[in-house]
């Protein structure tokens, strides 16, 4: 990729790339540009962001089935290593993905296996709340919840929303507008 393409992409003029890259040495050659896979290890490294992150997924309905189908690990250094679901859901005890899936009640157990404080909830809003407090007790310190009601945590806990019907309203309103 050109300076101009990766400032263009960033919203700065490409200058300003070509003088910040050069604070690190020869990124580029001059008539080619970047290589963008080799810029982004590079920074990954600078930024020590080479190690994997595990995450565990909590329900595996529809919404859950396909996240455990998703490629984070190929993308952007995630990997969900388990999941869990009701203790007395037909998922518990088989693998999906090469993900084994466990029973809810097994969190506590299984969460130094896991070794992870991270979850993506995709559960009921009926049983959000009930199911964030387990994880909190397990010692969950972050969660991604796809159900849309305001979770209660510790101050130590960090929640991230994701309201699919917020952001396609918003995708029709600049659809609209542009």
């Amino acid at each position: 990729a050109s300076s101009k393409e990766i400032a263009e992409a960033i919203g700065i003029d490409s200058a300003t790339v070509r003088r910040d890259f050069s604070y690190f040495g020869e990124l580029g050659r001059r008539g080619f540009g970047y290589n963008v896979k080799e810029l982004m290890d590079f920074f990954a490294d600078i930024l020590n962001d080479t190690s994997i992150t595990n995450v565990m997924l909590v329900g595996v309905g529809n919404m859950g089935r396909a996240l455990l189908h998703y490629r984070f690990h190929e993308r952007n250094k995630m990997k969900i290593v388990m999941a869990f679901e009701a203790d007395d859901n037909p998922a518990v005890g088989t693998t999906d993905e090469n993900i084994p899936i466990h029973a809810i009640s097994e969190i506590k157990e299984r969460i130094s296996e896991a070794n992870s404080q991270t979850a993506i909830l995709t559960v009921p809003s009926v049983k959000a709340q009930e199911v964030t407090d387990i994880l909190v007790e397990a010692g969950v310190k972050g969660i991604l919840s796809f159900s849309p009601v305001n979770l209660s945590v510790p101050k130590d806990v960090v929640v991230q929303y994701v309201d699919l019907t917020s952001e396609l309203q918003t995708l029709l309103y600049f659809m609209r507008k542009g």
